[in-house]
């Protein structure tokens, strides 16, 4: 009986018994279905959007016969199943297709334009956590208890504020502040450090306006429970108290809203980067989209999607680090 037991101890545990395996299968398996959705929504996009993108883009003067042999090559007479297959095969071998406009293939478009976006969306949510998180954690301890009630209506006055201007709005008014007026910033172009702060500042004011003010209530409410009160009991340091016990309990809704928040600043780098020529997806976009380009409005779809949907998978994974049984057992 002694060694059978022992015998039995040694068995490993099936991997489909472990609940951080069933998690990450189940994770992988959203993100494989909203993939296949996403994409499918792209295909069809350019098909039930008016007007000829063949024509637009050789113009009304152009002989018809150039135009069905344009369409021919880019494969636009195929029925619609035949385009779907291609299309398909063409994202798993790499082929993003054409220009329509210009003629260059839409992944060397893409990747000359993704990375002054991803700069200015990751620039931007990083100046969202340095500011969101200490400050959100310094009005709470200074307004806990209903202290400092002309400290906590300033706060919640600005925050309001700066949460419900749009984001190209504020950016049309920085502009015109420190660009126009003062004359103290470039407006225009990615050229140096200075050409991120109006673009970085317009992106990251609101979001960080929001996040500020989920944190201030979620670390207040921490600081109402049972085991913070224990701990002032045990005379344990303020910042070990704040740090090492609310904070991290604190961050779980402040993560979730952070990868919302963040999925929605990547959209949102659309408009802000057509107010300032910003050469990334966003300007891409609109300008594919008024030329009828939709080759590079599919992909440059596909993109933000794809990252939206990468971001949530990773706030899933950081949720389910911070809180592993809660996460895992509602998943």
């Amino acid at each position: 009986m002694v060694v059978s037991q022992a015998v039995a101890g040694r068995v490993p545990v099936s991997l489909l018994d472990n609940p951080w395996v069933s998690f990450g299968a189940r994770r992988a398996g959203r993100l494989l279905v909203s993939l296949w959705v996403l994409v499918t929504a792209a295909f069809l996009m350019i098909h039930f959007i008016p007007g000829d993108p063949v024509r637009a883009a050789l113009g009304p003067a152009a002989p018809q016969a150039l135009v069905d042999a344009r369409r021919r090559t880019l494969g636009l007479d195929d029925p619609l199943w035949l385009q779907y297959a291609h299309y398909l095969r063409d994202l798993f071998t790499g082929h993003l297709g054409t220009s329509v406009t210009s003629g260059l293939p839409v992944s060397e478009i893409v990747g000359d334009r993704l990375p002054a976006t991803l700069a200015l969306a990751c620039c931007s949510f990083l100046l969202v956590v340095a500011v969101s998180v200490p400050l959100g954690l310094a009005m709470a301890v200074l307004t806990r208890g209903g202290r400092r009630r002309g400290s906590e209506l300033t706060f919640t006055s600005t925050s309001v504020l700066l949460a419900i201007v749009p984001e190209f709005l504020l950016a049309v008014g920085l502009v015109y502040v420190f660009g126009v007026h003062l004359e103290w910033l470039p407006v225009s172009g990615r050229d140096g450090p200075g050409s991120y702060i109006l673009p970085v500042l317009s992106l990251a004011a609101g979001p960080a306006a929001i996040l500020t003010r989920i944190l201030r209530v979620e670390t207040l409410s921490v600081l109402g429970t049972d085991y913070i009160r224990t701990a002032r009991a045990k005379r344990l340091p303020d910042r070990l108290i704040y740090l090492r016990d609310a904070l991290p309990n604190a961050l779980t809704a402040t993560v979730t809203l952070g990868g919302m928040l963040l999925g929605g600043m990547m959209a949102g780098t659309v408009l802000v980067e057509s107010v300032f020529a910003w050469p990334g997806l966003g300007s891409t976009i609109v300008s594919s989209i008024l030329a009828k380009d939709y080759p590079v409005v599919q992909t440059v779809v596909l993109v933000y999607g794809t990252g939206v949907l990468v971001v949530n998978m990773i706030v899933d994974l950081v949720l389910a680090l911070l809180d592993p049984r809660s996460t895992i057992r509602e998943s």
